[in-house]
Parts: structure tokens; C-alpha cells; sequence
């Protein structure tokens, strides 16, 4: 099946396609395989008990990841050792066909598809969705470093013009209003759990708990504790099967720019955005997300006042 769009290249490592953009060297087939992989994700078989965790990038993902993965690590003693991203397959990055590495239980995902390409069969009540979101200037200031020791991207010099194509949608993962918006407003057609990266760094054992629930997951209150003890951003940092920067990842990673789990905090787009470039950001935040009841933590402060 051929890739039913047009699609546009973004340099050398982004392609936009479908209202959406993607790691073009990571696409299973190349142009157009990997499009057509991504048009048949819509007919993905989903099964009543798979986990997806969609996100927009940088906005949480490894955190749920290493959640989700501690919680569903009973019953595979062979997959102990392996890094979260071995044993929770990017659905749009996947090889097609390839045989889960879970088997056929209790199959984890990982997706940053816009809701319009989520499988088909999502809708249908079948598999559970957590959806991690993140106050967007976070994800901008944790985007601009991630590609500075990204190898697929370039290092990022002009913050002015990062920032307006974040504003546009020319980032990985589109447009993050678009993203946030189409999976908010449709969230009534899915099994669906919103958990946000403020909710995480704020109360991170009611979001443990609240997760495994959605999950299926009965721990008792010592096994929640011991979760949460695992998943601290902190211990996260010396962990190799949740940090990029202690795994075998130098072919991906250039580590000497900086890290890949870096603060963990709220508010950090503080230190990196000036007074005109955030005013820039709200004005086009009040315009795209006028009318939606969603709220976000942008100030650490916050948390204590």
C-alpha cells in the first residue's frame, strides 16, 4: 500500500506527514514504506489488555515508561535486564509485523501519534491509553536540549527560530496544541488516563497508584512504596534500563553535550526563555488552546504557594 499524502521533509531528519512529523532516519521501509507503515497503523489489531503511553515528545515519557514497566516486570523474568525501550516497542517506529517482545499478554507501547493516527481499534475500548502531558514551554526548553545531543538532529544555536517552529508544528511530533487538543477532545472514545508531568514531580505516589488502577494493578500500600522508591527521578538518573546516558546508546546519544535525564523540575523554561519570548508563547497559547479546560503548572513556585 502506498502513502496515500503528500508528504514535506524538515532538513535532513524530520518528514511532516498526515498533520503530524516524524523521525524520517527511524521509519521502518524509508519513503514511502514508512509512510505506508504509518497509514496501516489505523487496521493495528489492538488487544483488550495492551498498554499504550502516547505522549507529545518531551513530556514525560521515560518517567511513565519506568513506571508502566516496573508495574508489568512480574511474570517475564527474561526481559529483567532489558531497557524500557526494548520491551516497550515505539509503535510508529516499530518494524511491521515483528513479534512483541512481551508475547501476546499484556503487550506496552509507547506512541507519540496524534490521536487522528492512533489504531482504530482503540476506540473500541479495547487496550488502556495514559496520555502524559506537560506545560508546553517545558517541552520547548527540553526539546532545544534533547536535540543538542540528539545525533539525527542538528545543534540548536537560533532559540528564536526553535521556538516559532515549535509554535508551527515543524518539531517532532507536529504541533503540540494539535496534539494535546486531539486526544483531550476526543478522550470520551477512548479508555483513557491523563496524568501530567507537574502531577508526577508534585505527587508521585498518587500517580503510581492511580496508574496501576487504570492498569489493572491491585499493590498493596508496600508494593506502592516500593515503586515509588524505584521511579524517583533520581534513582531513574543511575538506573541504565530508564537513562540513555548509562546505556549502550553513544551511536544515538552525544553525551558530551549534555544529559539525556537532566533536572526533572517545573519551570525550567524560565532559565532559558526571555520576557519577550515567553510573552511570544502565550500569545499563541491563549489563541490555540482558547476554550479547553486544561490547566498547567508553569512555576514550581506554584506547587508551594
Amino acid at each position: 500500500m502506498m502513502a496515500e499524502q503528500e508528504y514535506t521533509l524538515f532538513g535532513e531528519s524530520l518528514i511532516s506527514y498526515k498533520g503530524s512529523v516524524f523521525l524520517s532516519k527511524y521509519l521502518h521501509g524509508g519513503i514511502p514504506g514508512g509512510l505506508a507503515h504509518l497509514d496501516n497503523l489505523k487496521n493495528f489489531q489492538i488487544r483488550d489488555d495492551d498498554v499504550f503511553i502516547v505522549t507529545f515528545p518531551k513530556s514525560g515519557t521515560t518517567w511513565m515508561q519506568y513506571i508502566i514497566y516496573i508495574l508489568f516486570e512480574d511474570g517475564h523474568p527474561e526481559l529483567a535486564d532489558n531497557a524500557t525501550w526494548n520491551v516497550m516497542p515505539w509503535l510508529e517506529y516499530a518494524k511491521p509485523d515483528s513479534k512483541h517482545p512481551r508475547g501476546e499478554n499484556s503487550r506496552l507501547y509507547c506512541t507519540h501519534l496524534p490521536e487522528h493516527m492512533a489504531p482504530q481499534g482503540l476506540k473500541d475500548n479495547k487496550g488502556k491509553v495514559i496520555y502524559v502531558m506537560r506545560n508546553p514551554k517545558d517541552v520547548l526548553v527540553s526539546y532545544v536540549h534533547f536535540s543538542n545531543i540528539f545525533r539525527t538532529f542538528d545543534t540548536v544555536s537560533n532559540l528564536d527560530q526553535i521556538l516559532e517552529d515549535f509554535l508551527s508544528g515543524k518539531v517532532h511530533g507536529g504541533s503540540w496544541f494539535d496534539h494535546v487538543k486531539g486526544w483531550f477532545e476526543r478522550k470520551d472514545e477512548y479508555n483513557i488516563l491523563f496524568v501530567s508531568y507537574e502531577e508526577m514531580k508534585m505527587d508521585l505516589r498518587s500517580v503510581v497508584r492511580k496508574v496501576s488502577e487504570f492498569v489493572g494493578k491491585s499493590l498493596s500500600d508496600e508494593d506502592i512504596d516500593k515503586v515509588v522508591d524505584r521511579v524517583t527521578f533520581e534513582n531513574m538518573k543511575t538506573d541504565s534500563k530508564a537513562n540513555y546516558d548509562i546505556s549502550a546508546m553513544d551511536m544515538v546519544f552525544d553525551m558530551s553535550k549534555g544529559k539525556f535525564l537532566r533536572k526533572g523540575t517545573i519551570g525550567d523554561w524560565k532559565n532559558s526563555l526571555t520576557v519577550a519570548q515567553s510573552e511570544r508563547f502565550d500569545q499563541v497559547y491563549q489563541e490555540r488552546m482558547q476554550g479547553l479546560p486544561l490547566q498547567f503548572i508553569w512555576d514550581i513556585k506554584e506547587l508551594h504557594g
